[in-house]
């Protein structure tokens, strides 16, 4: 099977070579490019009982690796179990208009955090009006900027608790089936609070213009381009409520660290193209492949590779940081759960009850236990 490794093996180098990267654009393609190979370097494991040797070649840990994020996602669903609360869940998309795709791919950083703060505001400022919700609430939110085709889609997926703490912290107000917001007016007030925020970015030379955009460095147009914005119609969706908070976890961990293309949808890789599996949604949803120029297929891929620590995964509300000991703690008591105590568990251990494979077991006899014997050091490579 083709994977996202091969490309960047194949043909990453070139690219590298035939572009000005940003350095954390040539860190992931490398990391990518040498994951869990001798490059990175390694440990040597005999068993005790057969006597077996096994080479364990180091990872990448760069998030934008799908070898990666396996581990890292059952460890963030384990985490995330403490913060869910016994009443029905939501799933909202807030997605900006393709027009903005090109300004924010050369501001990620500003617009992708003004983004975040224009999707938590709509969603805090309106739940605790008289008119909807009158409580505070929470939600973890989740930032994509692709699409199946592997172009700039910035989207931010949300969960939503259906219901929150009343604003006198003396009860659960629980909501409707139904999301408690209409979509519409959710989608006016997020779009006037992104323009507003796009606008203080603009007056206090924020953002950047390449030659591609450069004609909206111009004030005048600028405004015009802003006042085209007002008039569209933005994107909020809301998908039924989901059966049970324990299935909020496992669906939310297909989003969490979801890289911009998985393995399994790259057909084939070679010394010219890449083909992959798509799902054109505009055609009744059908599958597709599509073949790419390789180096059209890493431009695609990068555009999705966030800027370093970026954060991707946000809490807000009653279930953001500052109030957990206070707000959070307060709907526990309210639903008579008991807060989970953290398991006092060793790595080997953890890593067992999350994935069922026990560390440093030899997979030949199952019988004996593997022991370092040496260390592999890095090849030729030394991440960027």
């Amino acid at each position: 099977m083709s994977s996202l490794q091969e490309v960047m093996s194949v043909h990453g180098e070139d690219y590298i070579r035939s572009k000005r990267l940003p350095h954390n654009i040539i860190k992931a393609i490398s990391s990518i490019q040498y994951c869990k190979t001798a490059s990175l370097g390694g440990h040597i494991y005999e068993c005790d009982e057969c006597g077996e040797t096994k080479i364990a070649y180091n990872s990448c840990r760069n998030r934008h690796c799908p070898k990666c994020q396996s581990y890292a996602k059952e460890l963030w669903i384990y985490e995330r179990e403490k913060s869910l609360l016994p009443t029905h869940y939501f799933h909202m998309v807030f997605t900006v208009p393709e027009q903005l795709n090109s300004l924010i791919l050369f501001n990620q950083k500003e617009l992708y955090s003004i983004l975040f703060t224009s999707v938590s505001e709509t969603l805090l400022e309106l739940a605790k009006d008289k008119k909807y919700l009158n409580a505070d609430i929470g939600f973890t939110t989740v930032l994509h900027t692709w699409g199946q085709n592997l172009m700039n889609h910035p989207h931010i997926h949300c969960i939503v608790p259906g219901g929150g703490l009343s604003l006198d912290k003396s009860k659960w107000i629980k909501s409707k089936k139904k999301f408690f917001i209409p979509v519409k007016v959710l989608s006016r007030k997020f779009r006037g609070k992104f323009l507003y925020y796009l606008n203080r970015l603009y007056l206090s030379n924020k953002l950047i213009f390449p030659k591609s955009i450069n004609e909206l460095n111009s004030i005048n147009i600028f405004n015009e381009f802003k006042d085209s914005l007002y008039k569209k119609e933005w994107i909020v969706y809301s998908k039924a409520p989901f059966r049970s908070a324990e299935y909020v976890l496992q669906y939310l961990g297909r989003y969490t660290h979801r890289v911009a293309i998985s393995d399994n949808r790259i057909i084939k890789v070679d010394e010219n193209n890449v083909s992959f599996r798509w799902r054109d949604y505009k055609d009744n949803n059908k599958q597709k492949v599509m073949t790419l120029k390789a180096s059209e297929f890493i431009r695609r891929f990068t555009m999705h590779i966030l800027p370093d620590r970026f954060v991707k995964i946000r809490h807000y509300g009653i279930l953001g940081n500052r109030n957990k000991k206070l707000k959070f703690k307060r709907c526990l008591e309210i639903f008579r759960v008991k807060p989970r105590e953290d398991e006092k568990l060793s790595s080997a251990e953890l890593f067992f009850k999350l994935t069922g494979i026990k560390i440093g077991m030899c997979k030949i006899c199952e019988k004996g236990n593997l022991i370092e014997k040496g260390i592999l050091m890095p090849r030729s490579y030394s991440p960027p």
